[in-house]
């Protein structure tokens, strides 16, 4: 642990500090409530030049650090805004209570370009002013948004020791009327776009490792087809279209195979092959019905759902297949498995009595942390970083999107003016090279 993040640490452990909520305004809306016990008080002063732009970077950044309830923003009004280091009086920072402060210049450049000059300060001590961090990002006027979330991962991992996630997209479904869309947006709910659209229904939308493909399940075709689409170029191609149902596309840590759920030879069973559809390979072998794969983080394994038990319970097998070893004992039924990126645990819907609910279930220990208390739940992905898990559910009749952390304490819900929200897939984390 470097002295500043000490210094943080040791500053925040001394004072409990109240709760932040901040409302991003975007395609989906989102509301906050909870927060951690002790927040990260800083502040993000407004950067030179962003007045001249519809985006206000300084506004994004504020909204991404509230949004994952381990800051509190600091308020600068009446403060002098620093155009560099050499301008920011440290004491006066201090004296607001903050443990950082970020700066940032947008300078003009030929040809249409931006260049956004940023700056973390170490506000903890009096007597000198210390850099966190410092970069020089290009960018341009329709790529500020993107920026300004970079600039949130930055100041996130500086000060928490965790990589930020602000800067990923997010996939969905949306249902108006009789159509439904498949729609990618940032993280944050804003840029989106529709990636498929059809009247048919479209299911279990799952990121590529590399951010650039999706594969999903499309019943355009008047039965299920597994799909795999390109975003920067729109081709799409089948991934699985065998006799009966096909369904559940997962990719494999490598994004060199997927695995998918067949009935190819009667019951629901799991079957891996090369994203292309080529080299099918059955991998799991009961009565019952088998589904819902998930590879984890080292490609070693597959967490699924079976009822060859009697009722629906999670189980883990090698990737190659083999002898499953059934995980969850607790209650008579727990779906949707989902690894955490480091693969220690796993976030699955358990349900107890007639709720279903958002879970946590540690590999080794068995322990399990119930997270959530809505009545439909469904469908958890986890942020690339671990502290957030995205899950469908329904309010007032509606299907929104909400998310929580992996600790229970903050809760998110986004939701929008128009339809249904359904089957949410986090993006994987995308590292910019600063």
């Amino acid at each position: 642990m470097t002295r500043t993040r000490l210094n943080i640490f040791l500053w925040i452990m001394a004072l409990a500090l109240s709760c932040a909520a901040f409302n991003a305004r975007a395609a989906l809306t989102i509301e906050i409530t909870g927060g951690a016990t002790l927040q990260i008080p800083v502040a993000i002063a407004p950067f030179t030049g962003e007045e001249a732009y519809p985006d206000k970077l300084s506004q994004i950044v504020a909204a991404d650090l509230a949004r994952s309830g381990l800051f509190k923003l600091i308020d600068t009004a009446g403060m002098p805004i620093p155009r560099g280091p050499q301008e920011v009086r440290v004491a006066d920072w201090k004296a607001k209570g903050t443990v950082a402060l970020a700066i940032a210049n947008i300078v003009a450049q030929p040809g249409g370009k931006l260049d956004v000059q940023f700056r973390l300060i170490d506000t903890l001590r009096q007597d000198q002013v210390v850099q966190l961090a410092g970069y020089s990002l290009p960018t341009s006027p329709t790529q500020l948004r993107l920026t300004a979330h970079q600039i949130a991962d930055i100041i996130f991992e500086k000060l928490t020791g965790d990589p930020g996630a602000f800067s990923t997209r997010i996939a969905y479904i949306t249902k108006r009327g009789p159509v439904f869309d498949l729609q990618v947006a940032d993280s944050d709910g804003h840029n989106a776009q529709t990636v498929f659209s059809s009247r048919e229904p479209i299911i279990s939308p799952v990121w590529s490792p590399d951010g650039a493909r999706l594969a999903y399940v499309a019943f355009d075709q008047k039965k299920p087809i597994v799909y795999v689409q390109n975003l920067a170029t729109g081709q799409r191609q089948i991934a699985a279209n065998l006799k009966g149902n096909n369904s559940a596309p997962a990719w494999s840590p490598d994004g060199r195979q997927i695995a998918v759920v067949l009935t190819r030879d009667g019951h629901s069973q799991i079957y891996s092959s090369n994203a292309d559809g080529t080299g099918l390979k059955r991998l799991s072998n009961s009565a019952g019905i088998d589904t819902e794969p998930n590879w984890s983080p080292d490609g070693k394994y597959l967490l699924f759902t079976s009822d060859r038990g009697g009722s629906p319970q999670i189980y883990r097998m090698p990737s190659y297949g083999g002898e499953p070893v059934r995980l969850t004992f607790e209650g008579s039924y727990n779906v949707s498995p989902r690894y955490s990126p480091d693969g220690k645990s796993f976030a699955f819907i358990q349900r107890e009595g007639s709720q279903f609910r958002v879970a946590v279930q540690d590999i080794v220990s068995g322990q399990v942390q119930v997270l959530t208390n809505n009545a439909q739940d469904e469908s958890p992905s986890w942020a690339p970083n671990g502290k957030m898990i995205l899950y469908a559910t329904t309010i007032l009749g509606r299907g929104v999107l909400s998310a929580v952390s992996s600790d229970g304490r903050v809760k998110q819900k986004l939701s929008t003016q128009a339809g249904d929200v359904r089957e949410p897939a986090w993006g994987p984390l995308i590292k910019p090279k600063l």
